[in-house]
């Protein structure tokens, strides 16, 4: 029995599995993002977080270092809400006990200089926030009633914007 082999398909093949390999390589394996994380302030100075969740769920937040190198992004703080959050706002102080969350690691003091990023985070890793990067800086030019959170335009740019508390809510997950 002979066999008819055709190169044109054999090219075909090859190619269309290189196309596929390829795919497979530059594709990283990321979790949907579903709600928008952000910062604001207390009347009396407070670090707060922010979690606007768009429809699913979030466990809880960690506050890191950021750095373009991962392995110098250090966790400064984390915490784990009682029960998961679902759709809609949720707040809490990140420097002090808040009721309804567990600090898994206070916070350790901020200092000049260090850009942090929050974000929020499920247990089993199904669901995520967009992060919110900030600056002691930034932090003390916000005032009460405010949020300072990435905003993601409809072309998918970011861009770090504070709004009213009221502005973040209602626009928020409009492009999650």
């Amino acid at each position: 029995m002979r066999w008819n082999f055709s190169w044109p398909v054999f090219r075909r093949f090859g190619s269309a599995f290189a196309i596929g390999v390829a795919l497979a390589a530059t594709s990283g394996c990321t979790v949907p993002v579903d709600a928008v994380a952000g910062i604001s302030v207390t009347d009396d100075g407070h670090l707060l977080g922010i979690m606007m969740v768009c429809g699913h769920h979030i466990d809880g937040a960690t506050l890191y270092v950021d750095s373009s190198d991962a392995d110098k992004e250090v966790t400064v703080g984390s915490w784990t809400a009682d029960r998961s959050l679902t759709a809609g706002l949720a707040t809490w102080t990140l420097d002090s006990p808040s009721a309804g969350w567990t600090a898994t690691r206070p916070l350790e003091p901020l200092t000049a200089k260090t850009t942090y990023d929050l974000y929020g985070w499920t247990e089993d890793n199904s669901w995520s926030s967009g992060n919110v990067s900030f600056t002691v800086t930034d932090r003390d030019r916000l005032t009460t009633g405010t949020v300072r959170y990435d905003d993601v335009s409809d072309n998918g740019d970011e861009s770090a914007v504070t709004v009213p508390v009221a502005e973040f809510k209602a626009k928020a997950c409009e492009n999650n």
